[in-house]
């Protein structure tokens, strides 16, 4: 384009301030009745039913000990596995990013595997693969090892599932950095300890808290992939989706709805945490 047609351009800009694609009222009001029809409406729906209840049936439903322990496996292994997915996640983006070998791509596409895959899949699969008869499981359970049918099923689940979140995070931010500045570490005599730690840990660690807040939003929720390696016990391997669902099955809808906004509330705080975190992130690598 000459530089002729520039100022007509800059003319029309000023004067009418138009889109490129026009409609911006009728997209909108299409946005927003379809987030109201997919989201909005039923999360109303789910609070108003709550506030129907009295404050102390609302306690009751979500403070019963049964429920606590619910809380207790699901944040408690949604940590675990979120913090084993940050060092492992790192590790791997680090791979994936720094080095050439062959089957490189394979890997790459490999990581991608928990998006796609059905998560009652991956929950047969680990079961198969670590009860007492699987492949695994059949070596380890004599060893007084038992790594399927209880808590520590729960977290390699919720490890299974949360593992791209952080790989995909961190990687095109290690591809973005400058390794020159890293050369240059080297050539003044850093070590590789300080050279990670001053110069490519402070790039990475936006990117590397997001990673690890969706790894453990997505493990909150996760629920198909996990009842088929917990087990299910009642106050020790049961987490709260699975009790969301056994109250609906008694026909306990007000108790289901308490500890759904229970759930809710904490994703909203989730979200909120990732979106500060992806702004920040943003300023980092802006500046």
């Amino acid at each position: 384009m000459s530089d002729a047609g520039t100022p007509q351009i800059a003319a029309a800009s000023r004067r009418g301030g138009r889109r490129v694609l026009p409609g911006f009222n009728l997209t909108l009001g299409y946005t927003l009745l379809y987030l109201s029809l997919i989201v909005l409406i039923p999360l109303s729906t789910l609070v108003f039913k709550t506030f129907a209840m009295s404050w102390e049936s609302f306690w009751a439903a979500v403070s019963s000990p049964r429920v606590l322990a619910s809380y207790r496996l699901t944040f408690g292994a949604s940590l675990i596995a979120a913090l084993v997915n940050v060092v492992f996640g790192l590790l791997v983006a680090w791979v994936l990013v720094r080095y050439k070998f062959p089957g490189k791509k394979l890997v790459d596409a490999l990581v991608d595997l928990p998006f796609a895959l059905p998560t009652a899949v991956a929950g047969i699969s680990l079961t198969a693969l670590l009860a007492g008869n699987g492949w695994i499981g059949q070596y380890l359970e004599p060893l007084g090892v038992q790594l399927a049918f209880n808590r520590n099923g729960v977290v390699i689940a919720l490890i299974f599932i949360g593992l791209p979140f952080v790989v995909r995070t961190v990687q095109p931010v290690l591809e973005d950095t400058e390794r020159e500045l890293e050369e240059a570490a080297m050539c003044l005599g850093a070590t590789r300890f300080q050279t990670f730690t001053r110069i490519i840990f402070p790039a990475i660690a936006p990117a590397l808290l997001t990673g690890f807040a969706m790894a453990f939003a997505r493990a909150i929720g996760e629920y198909g992939s996990v009842i088929f390696i917990a087990g299910n016990v009642p106050m020790v391997s049961e987490i709260t989706p699975l009790v969301i669902i056994g109250k609906l099955e008694q026909y306990d809808y007000a108790g289901a709805t308490a500890v759904a906004t229970v759930m809710l509330l904490m994703s909203f705080v989730l979200l909120l945490v990732i979106n500060a975190l992806q702004v920040w992130q943003r300023k980092r690598s802006g500046a």
